[in-house]
């Protein structure tokens, strides 16, 4: 049976779009600065050849004129020209008109040119010369001869002075009112009759576009995704003669610096089709109207161009929920969002333009836009796991000198929770701690400073801290330690510091957590206990606490709130969850008052038994404690090895511990109230100026 390709248009494109060169071509742009420029030239030639054109004269002395001519009695009368130029006129005999010329004896005749001109040299001089002969002419009775002087304009130079130059700067003025009101190229709007175009950047086919799909690692199933949608614009009678339909919109979802815009920006390298990018922020103005405005422009611009796609980043600007908060509503906003809407469902499904957004807020999108049928797929692009994480270390050491005994396993393992961004942050780091130390290799220990680097912050070795304050540091941090150490589901410690890092933290414990997507309320009750082993040991030890754990409290609050509010993890409030992504600036709580207070109550008998488990651990420990605290007066720095010659074994450690001969390293902090992922942990020290942390 002969296939039926009536909607088709060429080469399996939809109807009306042709996707030959000849559509794409590309003349050669005309500079109209280089006419700027030519006139500007000849402006100046003119305006230097007409002050020049008195000069042409050939200069003679006052003693050859007056010997040649005064002396003579040749001469009639003198003019002398802008202080330059002396005009000679000569005596010479009276010519009588014809009768029949000026019979009525109106007008006179025309008086001739000067006979001769020579430029005088200094006017001054000639002056001064000319007088004094004029009195000696006249002690002799001979006639005195006439001297004036006049101011001249060249033709050239009033002409362009009256003339031609103001001609020129109205119309100079005239062209760039007109190119500030004429479209732009590329679809940018420029000047203020252009404010309702749209500020989008087109790369179009050829345009060379240096990110591909293999500039982007640890991203596996949303490349496959991704590269699906470029496949049907490159073939597209591949799906449509099976009767499949491309996805109107993909919306790119996941957390900051997980590679959402570099994935946009491989698919504008790959696909070989227009391609449209535009920030979310780039639709409103401070003028009404200018939202929707640009966003009819952006697709009327992308039917022109069609197939193409359409990136618009950080789609969460203008695309967050309607009608959840009435005090805050944005009108211009929501117009701008509902024809947003609009534009990607007013066309057909043949229509050749694919929607590509991101954001790392979808619980604010409105529903409308979530739908299918505008965006079909969300692509979720999450924190990469060990074996994503190696492969992104694999494609920024790619530029880098590193050390043969580099080992990008251990780097992946010792970074969990780190993001692609955070990951070229680190590899930037290290190549320069490398360079700092006169090195022609990055090697371990770089990368072990660079991680501490970026995530701790600049080292202070400098810093004077007095030898109580440094104490009281020292017994806080083998406090984290060794709660830690003795606590089965809390995560192994990998160093612990009392030099400090950062803008506040005069200290801190690093830990490297277990990759793990649930947690139970005992992970959670030992990580608060591990948090509160700070502050319980300087009550226990000095009998009084300091305001050096405000870190450590912000940390037990939130995960209380959440066990309590959001998890379910509560007996008295039962199997409830408060959380609600979409009530962002909601005045007004999901449950009642005395739910708030059932919830408050059960948060302090939460953190209170925590904290009296780990001061029952800690008492028990005590010998311990004070052997690390000590040590760490001594040396500073103490890592894993250290504490297993001075505590013993961890007792829950397991010979498969993942990161087992792993260098020491820094971790991020815990904190999120819905973590997404177990990220690194840091306890950090006392804060400067409010004791430890």
């Amino acid at each position: 049976m002969e296939e039926n390709n009536s909607r088709g248009g060429k080469g399996g494109l939809p109807p009306g779009f042709d996707n030959s060169p000849k559509n794409n071509r590309k003349g050669p742009k005309f500079n109209m600065y280089w006419i700027y420029g030519l006139i500007v030239l000849a402006l100046i030639g003119l305006q230097f050849f007409g002050s020049n054109m008195q000069s042409q004269e050939k200069e003679i002395s006052f003693l050859e004129f007056r010997q040649a001519f005064l002396d003579q009695g040749k001469v009639k009368k003198v003019i002398i020209v802008n202080k330059e130029v002396a005009e000679v006129f000569l005596n010479k005999p009276a010519q009588t008109p014809p009768a029949n010329q000026n019979p009525m004896g109106l007008g006179a005749p025309r008086e001739s040119e000067p006979d001769f001109k020579f430029n005088i040299g200094s006017y001054d001089v000639f002056d001064r010369n000319f007088q004094e002969v004029m009195k000696k002419y006249v002690a002799e009775g001979r006639p005195e001869v006439p001297v004036t002087l006049e101011n001249r304009g060249s033709f050239f130079r009033d002409f362009l002075s009256t003339a031609l130059l103001p001609i020129i700067i109205l119309i100079a003025m005239w062209v760039l009112i007109f190119r500030k009101m004429g479209p732009a190229g590329g679809g940018a709007g420029g000047g203020i009759f252009n404010i309702g175009k749209s500020k989008a950047q087109l790369f179009e086919k050829g345009t060379k576009v240096n990110i591909t799909f293999n500039d982007v690692a640890g991203l596996d199933e949303a490349k496959v995704e991704v590269m699906e949608i470029v496949d049907f614009l490159k073939n597209p009678k591949k799906y449509t003669s099976l009767g499949g339909k491309i996805p109107k919109g993909a919306l790119l979802v996941g957390p900051p610096g997980t590679g959402k815009t570099l994935l946009a920006k491989a698919v504008a390298g790959e696909a070989q089709v227009p391609f449209f990018s535009m920030s979310g922020s780039d639709f409103v103005e401070m003028f009404v109207g200018v939202g929707a405005s640009r966003v009819r422009d952006l697709f009327k611009q992308a039917r022109d161009k069609a197939p193409c796609i359409v990136f618009i980043d950080e789609i969460d600007a203008i695309g967050r929920a309607r009608g959840k908060n009435a005090v805050m509503s944005n009108d211009e906003r929501e117009n701008t969002l509902n024809q947003l809407l609009v534009e990607m469902d007013g066309f057909g499904g043949d229509s050749g333009i694919i929607i590509l957004a991101a954001t790392n807020r979808p619980d604010v999108l409105d529903s409308a836009l979530l739908r299918p049928g505008r965006f079909d797929r969300q692509i979720s692009i999450d924190v990469p796991d060990v074996k994503g994480r190696e492969k992104i270390f694999e494609v920024h050491l790619a530029p880098i000198k590193k050390s043969k005994d580099l080992n990008i396993a251990k780097l992946a393992v010792q970074t969990p929770g780190f993001a692609g961004a955070d990951i070229a942050n680190i590899c930037n780091e290290a190549a320069l701690f490398a360079a700092r130390k006169g090195k022609t290799e990055v090697d371990m220990s770089d990368f072990n400073d660079a991680i501490d680097r970026v995530i701790g912050g600049l080292e202070k070795k400098n810093k004077i801290i007095s030898p109580d304050e440094k104490r009281v540091i020292a017994y806080h941090e083998a406090g984290h330690a060794v709660s830690g150490w003795f606590l089965e589901h809390a995560h192994p410690l990998v160093k612990v510091t009392i030099v400090p890092r950062g803008v506040a933290a005069l200290g801190y414990a690093q830990y490297l957590p277990k990759e793990m997507y649930i947690r139970n309320t005992d992970h959670m009750i030992d990580d608060m206990c591990m948090s509160l082993g700070g502050r319980a040991v300087e009550e226990l030890v000095f009998g009084k606490i300091s305001t050096g754990a405000l870190s450590d409290l912000q940390h037990v609050t939130k995960m209380a709130y959440a066990m309590v509010s959001v998890y379910g993890m509560n007996d008295k409030v039962g199997n409830i969850s408060f959380y609600d992504g979409q009530s962002e600036g909601s005045f007004t709580k999901p449950y009642s008052e005395e739910t708030g207070r059932i919830i408050d109550e059960e948060v302090r008998k939460l953190v209170d038994s925590t904290y009296l488990k780990v001061k029952e651990l800690l008492s028990v420990k005590m010998d311990a404690v004070k052997i690390i605290a000590e040590q760490l007066l001594k040396k500073e720095v103490l890592f894993k090895d250290d504490l297993e010659n001075l505590i013993g074994k961890r007792p829950y450690e397991t010979e498969e511990t993942f990161f087992e001969d792993i260098p020491p390293v820094t971790n991020l902090p815990l904190g999120d109230v819905i973590p997404k992922s177990d990220a690194p942990s840091v306890q950090q020290g006392p804060e400067e100026g409010q004791g430890i942390a």
